[in-house]
């Protein structure tokens, strides 16, 4: 009778834990959270640096005939960039966008005639571009781009000196001028996952951008009846942090 008993209790124990387990709730884990979209705008600000060459001669003004051999001067130095944009997904690894942007230069160069043996201190001291950029998602934290637009640069007044030990100043000068052109350019953006808020990011970028050659009377014409015909390409490399206001989008990315 106790062994019936105890074999009784013993089953009975054993259905009652099966049962309970069977009645907890199956929790299943939690999905993963989604792919970041990169729709939206933002705006950013960063640091870079940059450099100049340019081609230039000396000509009739009027009439524009070159008078002396074609020289090559250059310039150097660091830039600030702030600027915005917005950009749509477009499809699971495709983004398109269009944005403006303001550099603060401070490019130096010396400006050499090696003919005529005068000489200045030439600096491009801002630019601006606007333009659109094509981008690629290899990683949903990532986008490769190209971008390309339209840009102008500033370059400040030059008085001219002999090119002589004592350098000695001369009544000649050179007017600031702005440049007309176009930028070609690639980089990535890199959405920083670490910290405690979403929306920031961390983006580099190269541009080359070419201008239209321009002719800058030396003056007083009164005495030298010539200009300068320059033309003028500029290479900058910038790192930006951007803060991205994502509003969504009908395309979800999925890897």
């Amino acid at each position: 009778m106790k062994k019936l008993l105890i074999a009784t209790a013993a089953v009975a124990l054993v259905t009652v834990g099966t049962a309970s387990a069977a009645d907890l709730a199956y929790k299943a884990p939690p999905p993963p959270p989604p792919a970041p979209t990169w729709t939206g705008c933002y705006v950013d600000a960063g640091v870079g640096y940059g450099f100049y060459n340019q081609s230039h001669y000396a000509e009739t003004d009027p009439g524009l005939v070159q008078l002396t051999p074609t020289a090559n001067t250059a310039g150097e130095g660091w830039l600030g960039r702030v600027g915005g944009g917005c950009d749509y997904q477009v499809a699971p690894m495709f983004v398109i966008g269009a944005f403006a942007d303001y550099d603060f230069m401070n490019l130096k160069g010396t400006f050499q005639e090696s003919f005529s043996g005068l000489l200045g201190s030439e600096s491009e001291t801002a630019s601006w571009a606007v333009g659109g950029r094509v981008g690629f998602l290899p990683y949903p934290n990532l986008m490769t781009f190209v971008s390309a637009g339209y840009t102008q640069a500033q370059f400040g007044s030059m008085s001219l000196s002999t090119d002589t030990v004592p350098s000695v100043a001369t009544p000649f000068a050179m007017a600031s001028n702005t440049y007309s052109g176009w930028f070609i350019g690639g980089g990535y953006e890199y959405r920083i996952p670490w910290v405690a808020f979403n929306g920031l990011y961390w983006k580099t970028e190269y541009r080359y951008a070419s201008y239209q050659a321009a002719d800058i009377p030396i003056t007083p014409l009164t005495i030298t009846h010539t200009a300068e015909h320059m033309q003028k390409d500029t290479q900058t490399v910038t790192t930006s942090l951007v803060w991205k206001f994502s509003w969504g989008g009908p395309v979800v990315a999925k890897y």
